[in-house]
């Protein structure tokens, strides 16, 4: 059984495939050992993701987990998996439209045994080292921006540098809404981050600290649906990767598997196609 469904991870694959500069075989010879196919290594590299196991476990005589490693690097210094992550993120707004007048933000702390340059003294887990997700939605949850840190870092810090990353989507996505509707929790209740909004000209809507406010208040629930969402994948909810870069790598992954599986959800009431599920429900 595959990791993802095929009707998720076919049309994935083969747009990372697109995306992927040439390889071109500069051995003098030409009698070394045949290049992994780059399909074989990501279909490893999902998996990798979503059971959370090893780059060993995810191995077999056919692709090995230093050829894992090599070609996950090389994707890494190409930009190829946030390329794909933008133009899912635009396949969406084209063909069902992100609702970026409502968006809503939180953070999420998981853990990060292996330590590396995002992990820190978690807060809520003994002071065992642990990874902290900076998340931004639509109001569909559809994930626009996730910006990795240490858990022990304060969630409002953070508001800045993922409200930057959103700025930087309007030339994958076009014009952005002059006043968006921004829903946070009492985390982001300070002077601080009301005066940043303001400069940002964002309508904040933020739970008063102190005072017991239901998740339901403010559309603060649709962020913690996607953080439900990103942490079914085995490698977020328990990160082992050391490097900030692979960890972004795995993000991206995840958040463009999401958007896909959210597109294909529904678009299934709105469009027909050769290769659509029997059922919207897709896991």
């Amino acid at each position: 059984m595959p990791a993802v469904p095929s009707c998720v991870l076919g049309p994935i694959r083969d747009q990372f495939l697109a995306l992927l500069p040439v390889c071109e075989d500069r051995h003098p010879l030409g009698c070394h050992n045949p290049r992994i196919s780059d399909a074989v290594v990501f279909d490893r590299l999902v998996q990798v993701l979503v059971f959370g196991c090893g780059y060993e476990r995810a191995a077999d005589e056919y692709c090995s987990a230093t050829t894992l490693r090599r070609r996950r690097g090389e994707w890494i210094a190409a930009g190829v998996m946030e390329s794909l992550r933008l133009l899912a993120l635009a396949a969406y707004d084209l063909m069902i439209g992100l609702e970026l007048d409502h968006l809503s933000a939180d953070g999420c702390i998981t853990k990060a045994p292996s330590g590396g340059e995002c992990a820190g003294k978690s807060p809520v887990d003994r002071a065992k080292l642990g990874l902290k997700r900076s998340q931004l939605t639509d109001s569909a949850s559809i994930p626009l921006v996730t910006e990795p840190a240490p858990a022990n870092t304060r969630d409002h810090t953070l508001l800045p540098a993922t409200l930057d990353r959103l700025t930087a989507l309007e030339q994958a996505l076009g014009p952005l809404p002059e006043h968006p509707r921004l829903a946070l929790d009492a985390g982001y209740d300070y002077r601080i981050v009301h005066d940043d909004l303001v400069g940002r000209r964002i309508d904040a809507r933020i739970a008063p600290r102190g005072a017991k406010t239901p998740i339901q208040t403010g559309d603060r629930w649709v962020v913690e649906r996607t953080n439900s969402w990103m942490n079914n994948f085995g490698k977020l909810r328990r990160c082992t990767e050391r490097r900030r870069a692979a960890v972004e790598f795995f993000l991206a992954l995840a958040a463009t598997v999401i958007t896909v599986r959210c597109l294909i959800r529904r678009a299934w009431t709105l469009y027909r196609w050769n290769t659509r599920p029997r059922i919207p429900r897709i896991r």
